[in-house]
């Protein structure tokens, strides 16, 4: 799994976070911060839920 991120189109609604604190964190703005691009198998379910839950649709994954 390979993550990537548009802070163009973040809201900063913090789901991503929320969801998944070890993949996404978010920066004095609020917007989306990757803290792991390519995270553990333990932490996909998370990440893509967190893909899933973004209102803005800013978060892509890629892969398994």
């Amino acid at each position: 799994m390979h993550l990537e991120t548009d802070t163009a189109r973040c809201v900063a609604s913090g789901q991503c976070a929320l969801s998944a604190p070890a993949v996404f964190d978010q920066n004095d703005d609020g917007k989306v911060i990757v803290l792991d691009a390519a995270p553990p198998l333990a932490e996909h379910s998370r990440a893509r839920q967190a893909a899933a839950l973004c209102p803005a649709g800013a978060i892509r994954v890629h892969g398994d």
